[in-house]
């Protein structure tokens, strides 16, 4: 049973929840010999195919010499390509090759299953509220930064 809400620290507890779920992916990435990050990457390169190094980095939220790292190690094992940028000679698209598509499969199966095991036991109803609620959360906070940064 959950304390009163009067009681609950929202930060640590979405800070708990995210933290487990890396976890989770940490160890099974694990199992395929990659990283959570990688997995992240040919997430991104899935829905987003020919980002930039750069972009990949905004997206993932870390440095473009660590994307480069992590991309390297995945173009070594032949799950991505780099390809000239068309208009832009210094710029580099990330492509996915073929080989990536079972750990591709693998990565939606799990998230699925994780999926699962959180929403065990929560009505489809709540959880739609919990959604809304989540969005509203997000936009609040993207808008309190837009304003900041207006300010600023």
């Amino acid at each position: 049973m959950s304390p009163p809400s009067s009681d609950i620290d929202y930060l640590i507890l979405l800070y708990d929840v995210a933290r487990l779920m890396r976890l989770r992916a940490d160890q099974r990435a694990r199992l395929d010999g990659m990283t959570r990050a990688q997995w992240i990457i040919l997430t991104w390169l899935e829905r987003q195919p020919g980002l930039s190094q750069n972009e990949l980095a905004g997206l993932v939220e870390v440095e473009p010499i660590t994307v480069g790292r992590l991309v390297d190690r995945l173009e070594a094992r032949g799950f991505v390509e780099r390809r000239p940028d068309p208009s832009d000679r210094r710029v580099r698209r990330l492509h996915l090759k073929p080989a990536a598509q079972p750990i591709l499969e693998k990565i939606h199966t799990y998230k699925h299953e994780l999926n699962g095991v959180m929403m065990e036991g929560i009505d489809p109803a709540s959880l739609k509220q919990l959604a809304d609620s989540l969005f509203r959360m997000k936009a609040n906070l993207g808008e309190q930064s837009r304003d900041a940064a207006k300010a600023g």
